[in-house]
């Protein structure tokens, strides 16, 4: 220790400091005790995905909650449809499809007849010493007045022979021969019905028997 720590007592006063600044003595741990895991207690996902409580995973999609009896667009028909009409040359499904093709293909028909008609009179009626010219133009006279003549009236009597079938299927309950029949004969008066009783008996004949040999030819094939 030296003079001036003797004098001033720098030694003592040190060494109080340092005991000062001295921890405590630590008091003794405590022990932790630990409880082994029982996987019987732990909670799953039904513990908060319970069906009582949670969502409801048939709400996500995007027609839950609607009424289908207030929906026209998902109400359906209990009838089955009858589509033994759909297989065939000509598919029938209602009577609008008999109608565009019934009165479709009469008009072909008749307009290929008429032609083929006024192409044997054309050609008769020329003499062989004419020119070609002139045989050639009084063929295409004869044609275009005899085709399109044949294919319009035709036309005019499927469309309403087509509306009388079905009227008469409609109130019948069934579609048959005797339908196709009867509706000939009606559409055949009525096409002549201005030119007398004798014409408006023959069209209504001719028709007729025509109708009936349409429906027992495609019962046969088609």
């Amino acid at each position: 220790m030296g003079l001036w720590d003797t004098l001033t007592g720098g030694q003592q006063k040190a060494t109080s400091n340092s005991t000062a600044s001295l921890p405590p003595p630590s008091q003794s741990p405590q022990q932790t005790t630990y409880q082994p895991f029982d996987p019987t207690t732990a909670q799953d996902v039904t513990s908060f995905l319970n069906p009582q409580t949670s969502f409801d995973p048939s709400a996500l999609h995007p027609l839950a909650g609607l009424n289908q009896d207030t929906l026209d667009y998902l109400s359906l028909e209990d009838s089955p449809l009858d589509l033994s009409a759909a297989h065939g040359a000509l598919p029938s499904r209602s009577w609008s499809d008999d109608l565009c093709y019934g009165t479709g293909t009469t008009y072909l028909a008749a307009l290929t007849i008429g032609g083929a008609w006024g192409l044997a009179e054309g050609m008769n009626r020329t003499p062989a010493s004419a020119p070609p010219k002139l045989r050639l133009n009084a063929v295409l006279n004869a044609v275009t007045r005899r085709g399109p003549f044949l294919g319009n009236s035709a036309a005019i009597i499927a469309m309403v022979y087509n509306g009388f079938n079905s009227t008469i299927g409609y109130y019948r309950g069934k579609h048959d021969a005797a339908n196709s029949i009867a509706a000939g004969a009606m559409s055949g008066m009525l096409f002549k019905s201005t030119r007398g009783v004798k014409p408006m008996l023959t069209s209504g004949a001719l028709v007729a028997t025509a109708a009936g040999a349409w429906a027992f030819t495609r019962k046969a094939l088609f």
